[in-house]
């Protein structure tokens, strides 16, 4: 699968000085270094060289400063990476180009040289923000088949983990969760019901919800969490205080409970 190639190219853009998260506005990976303006940089996944994987990288140039396209050496090295002309396309649009082998090797077969054009202005803010509203790295780019851990649904799990042993008003939520309100208003994806005026609790799908995105079991409540279970990869937590972060590129729950395994 195309998530096969996510770690060893997330960790060449990492050499590079980017902070890298996978899935960020339909691009498999986008990477950020700086701050005020942050330089922007879309990397696009393919098990093979091909015309798609050109026409993606067409699709996202207008939102990113740099954009590099990946995709799996061919084992005799007789694939598309090794005809000059499609190098020279790349080239020409001014793409950088990636090989990677089956050890996890990355190979530059092309420097993204030429200044890419900055465009789709609106396009680009949404990904900055997201990106930097998403707590660690819980998806790795290149999949399709499950659904994203978008920031907006680690908030929205966040809510539903501290609603777990008993309904909440948003307000109880709001000093850890300052959108508790708009989430619990919405209900984007059906996780809660009002049970009494101003007393949202959850519904059996945000039940159902927190079982498929907490495999791990819950260890102990906020401020004596030593570790426990990522709702993403199965990383640890360490605390501060009495605030959970995630070590390492996972999701962090910045204040709330630990998400039971129902």
């Amino acid at each position: 699968m195309e998530t096969s190639l996510y770690g060893p190219v997330k960790c060449f853009l990492e050499q590079l000085g980017y902070t890298v998260k996978g899935e960020i506005g339909h691009c498999d990976l986008v990477g950020l270094r700086g701050d005020d303006p942050a330089v922007v940089v879309i990397g696009e996944l393919k098990l093979a060289f091909n015309l798609e994987l050109i026409l993606q990288g067409v699709d996202r140039a207008a939102a990113a400063d740099e954009i590099w396209l990946a995709a799996q050496l061919s084992a005799k090295g007789k694939g598309r990476e090794s005809d000059p002309r499609f190098r020279n396309l790349c080239r020409r649009l001014g793409f950088g180009l990636l090989g990677v082998s089956t050890s996890g090797r990355v190979d530059i077969l092309v420097s993204p040289d030429a200044p890419m054009p900055r465009k789709a202005t609106a396009r680009r803010s949404r990904l900055v923000e997201e990106h930097r509203r998403r707590q660690g790295d819980p998806v790795a780019g290149g999949g399709t088949r499950k659904p994203i851990m978008t920031a907006y649904r680690q908030q929205a799990l966040a809510c539903a983990a501290a609603m777990a042993s008993s309904p909440k008003r948003p307000r109880d939520l709001k000093p850890a969760f300052p959108d508790a309100q708009k989430i619990l208003h919405r209900n984007v994806y059906g996780w809660f019901e009002r049970s009494e005026r101003g007393v949202y609790a959850l519904t059996d799908t945000g039940r159902s919800a927190l079982a498929s995105w907490a495999p791990g079991p819950a260890t102990a409540p906020v401020g004596e969490v030593e570790a426990t279970r990522d709702l993403a990869t199965g990383g640890a937590l360490r605390t501060l205080g009495r605030r959970p972060v995630i070590a390492g590129p996972q999701l962090a729950l910045a204040g709330s409970p630990v998400i039971p395994s129902a």
